[in-house]
């Protein structure tokens, strides 16, 4: 793979990563959870969560599906919230 495109890729992943925290992070603050309570929820540690909030963890398909559960929201519910996160 080209660097340049490697390089854009991780930006644009990274960017995504960030902006899913972010919301993750506004979603859980909104249902009135802390980390931990939240994490107890959805059976994640809550280092793990804190990384995910901040863009620094890459959550699988299945742990994404577990947050949005854990909101009381489907995926695509999720997803559709993300749109709007800048």
């Amino acid at each position: 793979m080209n660097w340049s495109i490697a390089l854009t890729v991780a930006w644009v992943s990274n960017g995504l990563a960030k902006r899913f925290g972010k919301c993750v992070r506004e979603l859980r603050t909104e249902a009135g959870l802390t980390q931990v309570e939240f994490a107890e929820r959805c059976g994640f540690y809550q280092t793990y969560l804190s990384r995910v909030e901040t863009g620094q963890a890459n959550p699988t398909i299945n742990a994404i599906e577990v947050i949005a559960n854990g909101l009381g929201l489907s995926v695509f519910d999720l997803f559709d919230r993300l749109r709007s996160v800048k």
